[in-house]
């Protein structure tokens, strides 16, 4: 199974901006955004007849970017926190849980497939960033 490459698209498309003052992995729409985009990849990855929507994926990892600069945060926090091996594997967490929670089970590639059908149906985030 690939490993989520979140972070290392996030920081590929990251530029610099001003300062801020709240670490950026207490910042949740940050999080949460870099979490949704995760489950989709764990999804993809999981299942033969889903992938991810890659066009769509870096648009929207460049509006969680620029919503990192329009609330102040500098190239070199942004780079940090995406580069924080910690972390990552935080948000890896959270986004296997949720999905977990959602009824995906390792190893059954068919649980994973139906939660991303769910996601699609109900078009939301996760959804909206695979096909």
């Amino acid at each position: 199974m690939r490993r989520l490459i979140l972070p290392t698209l996030l920081a590929a498309t990251i530029a610099t901006a001003s300062g801020a003052q709240t670490p950026l992995k207490d910042v949740t729409e940050i999080s949460e955004g870099l979490i949704a985009a995760g489950m989709a990849i764990e999804i993809a990855d999981n299942c033969d007849n889903i992938s991810v929507r890659l066009i769509r994926g870096y648009s929207y990892l460049n509006g969680l970017k620029s919503r990192a600069r329009e609330l102040g945060y500098s190239g070199d926090e942004i780079d940090a926190y995406v580069d924080d091996k910690v972390e990552k594997a935080r948000l890896e967490d959270i986004a296997r849980q949720r999905l977990a929670d959602k009824g995906a089970v390792s190893g059954n590639d068919a649980t994973y497939c139906a939660v991303g059908e769910a996601e699609m149906a109900a078009n939301t985030t996760v959804g909206s960033l695979i096909h």
